[in-house]
C-alpha cells in the first residue's frame, strides 16, 4: 500500500503525525512541500475530495499575514495560486493512501485508517 504524506518537515502537527506512522510500523513517503513545492494537480483534487475551506489553512500565520485584497473575495482559482506560491497556507499533514485522503492530524482518524 503505497502511502505519502505532505507536509512541512519543522511543523509540530507533521512531526505528531510523522511519529504516530512510526509507532505504528507504518512505512510512509514523506513529501515536503515547502522544499519541493506542490503542484496545482495534487491541489485541485485535494480540493474537490476535500473541500477548500478544509485544504487552505487560514488560521496559520502565512495566511493572516497576507495584505487584505489577497484574503477577501478568495476564489477557489486565487486560493490555489497562493497555496502553490505559499506552500505553507496548505494545512498539515496531507495524507493520502488507498485512494484516500486524511487531512490534519488526528490519532483516532489515522487509528481507523491503518489499524482495521
Amino acid at each position: 500500500m503505497a502511502i505519502t504524506i505532505y507536509g512541512i518537515k519543522n511543523c509540530d502537527t507533521m512531526k505528531k503525525a510523522r511519529g504516530w506512522l512510526e509507532e505504528h510500523g507504518v512505512a510512509y513517503e514523506f513529501h515536503d512541500y515547502k522544499a519541493s513545492g506542490i503542484d496545482r494537480t495534487h491541489l485541485e483534487a485535494w480540493i474537490d475530495e476535500a473541500g477548500l475551506d478544509t485544504v487552505l489553512n487560514r488560521a496559520g500565520t502565512t495566511f493572516r499575514k497576507l495584505p487584505d485584497a489577497d484574503r477577501e473575495n478568495l476564489t477557489r482559482e486565487k486560493a490555489i495560486a497562493l497555496m502553490i506560491d505559499q506552500p505553507s497556507m496548505i494545512k498539515r499533514p496531507v495524507l493520502e493512501t488507498k485512494g484516500k485522503l486524511l487531512i490534519g492530524f488526528k490519532p483516532e482518524a489515522y487509528a481507523d485508517m491503518f489499524e482495521r
